[in-house]
């Protein structure tokens, strides 16, 4: 059995930040988030940022995804200051992507940048219900099931939102991703976050069942699962990493939604699993269910330390390098 004991940080913390105390407690199931906390293969937010403020901008028409809108936006990724949509991408990190669209079309709407035939459905109601939506979205939520919205712009969203997440992608692909998923298969250490392997392979050899939760789309040979593997992380039953849980192109898979069906299925107490993610969402959700949490950021990502402060986390790492990570979590 696995057990979690942060009375040992008070003599030598290491690079461990203890913000909350646990005390001590046992330790069955660790759920990780990918992007950010064990993997720095995306480089995701530079192209978020862009494609977000490109939704906002570009009037949505039915063309805006095509190829060549696509090869313009490769050619400008981190070429230009944008503040609000970097500032959205740094703070909603963990949202399902499917969100993070959502958000770029409704900005889209706020500003009047829709194609013609959604105007007639956007009374002055209308608007304001989208602009609370959109402020929600920037305090982390993801479902807005108690707006009354007309179907006309329910549908609108619901089309061009996957188009968008494909868009960003392909993007991402162009720009980043697939340059550096064929790097990490010669040097996975050069993408992996210092001693990520080294600390799945500890939390394995004590028993504990390790489950990676990510906002993007899992798909059987690309996307998530080829940077997983090119990273030297094995998923599957008695593997490292159980299983690699994840997102659709067309329904939200919002990650407190995720981890709490993972309690269910596999008859999990929350209080018994370690959340570790660089994003609020799954940080508050951890918070939320009563679960261990320990926030991954850099030192000097102030602000970002803060938030997760606020939210309750109750360590701090700015990687897994740390040997007080191994004696905080240890074979009992």
């Amino acid at each position: 059995m696995a057990i979690l004991d942060d009375c040992v940080l008070a003599a030598d913390p290491g690079n461990v930040e203890l913000v909350n105390a646990v005390g001590r407690r046992r330790i069955t199931h660790v759920v990780h988030d990918v992007d950010g906390t064990h993997s720095l293969i995306r480089e995701w937010p530079p192209v978020m940022s862009l494609v977000i403020h490109w939704a906002m901008m570009c009037g949505l028409e039915e063309d805006f995804d095509s190829q060549a809108n696509a090869a313009a936006l490769v050619e400008r990724v981190g070429r230009e200051p944008l503040p609000e949509t970097d500032e959205f991408c740094i703070e909603t990190a963990g949202l399902s992507a499917l969100t993070q669209m959502e958000y770029g079309i409704r900005r889209a709407v706020e500003l009047g940048n829709v194609p013609r035939a959604v105007y007639p459905v956007l009374t002055d109601a209308r608007i304001e219900a989208n602009a609370d939506i959109v402020r929600r979205i920037r305090q982390g939520e993801e479902r807005f099931d108690d707006v009354d919205e007309p179907p006309e712009l329910a549908a609108f969203i619901g089309e061009r939102a996957p188009r968008l997440f494909k868009l960003y992608e392909n993007v991402l692909n162009a720009a980043s991703r697939d340059r550096n998923v064929a790097d990490a298969r010669e040097r996975p250490d050069r993408w992996r976050v210092p001693g990520s392997l080294a600390f799945l392979e500890h939390l394995h050899s004590i028993g504990c069942a390790s489950y990676f939760v990510t906002g993007s789309v899992i798909y059987p040979d690309g996307g998530m699962q080829e940077e997983v593997r090119a990273l030297g992380f094995e998923t599957g039953p008695g593997k490292l990493v159980r299983s690699l849980e994840g997102s659709s192109w067309h329904r939200k898979m919002p990650k407190d939604e995720v981890m709490r069906d993972l309690c269910r299925r596999e008859g999990v107490v929350p209080a018994e699993v370690l959340v570790i993610g660089d994003g609020r969402t799954e940080i508050r959700a951890g918070v939320e269910m009563g679960c261990v949490t320990i926030s991954r950021l850099a030192e000097d990502a102030g602000r970002l330390r803060a938030l997760h402060r606020e939210l309750g986390t109750n360590y701090i790492v700015p990687d897994f390098t740390s040997p007080a990570l191994g004696r905080l979590i240890r074979r009992e």
